[in-house]
């Protein structure tokens, strides 16, 4: 069994930033790879960003290339998500997801564990 405990949301303003965590229970962390998903109010679950095991591979959403950058810490099972010039469509709950299989996947069925989601909203 694998818990995820997401953090670091909250109220910023257009063109802020944040920087989300994502801290993993369990030995085996840098086995999973971990993705990073959205979902606002009245709209589906979306693909935000994924990171590979060891951390060397990862792929973002077109709409925050170049914006946000995913990162991992496999000593202190931790998968940062860092939020540069946001913007008011950002605004959604984020969580974070393992796929205790390592497949990279921007597909939100691909994922065993789920955290709880941490509230980001993007003021104009």
């Amino acid at each position: 069994q694998v818990q995820l405990v997401e953090s670091g949301g909250g109220l910023v303003q257009a063109g802020g930033s944040l920087r989300l965590s994502c801290v993993a229970s369990g030995r085996t962390f840098s086995t999973y790879s971990v993705g990073w998903f959205c979902q606002a109010p009245g709209k589906e679950r979306e693909f935000v960003a994924v990171i590979s095991r060891s951390g060397s591979t990862t792929y973002y959403a077109d709409s925050v290339k170049g914006r946000f950058t995913i990162s991992r810490d496999n000593v202190k099972n931790t998968v940062y998500l860092q939020m540069n010039s946001l913007k008011p469509e950002d605004t959604a709950v984020y969580y974070c997801a393992a796929d205790v299989r390592g497949i990279i996947s921007r597909y939100n069925y691909n994922y065993d564990y789920w955290g709880q989601g941490t509230q980001v909203t993007v003021s104009s």
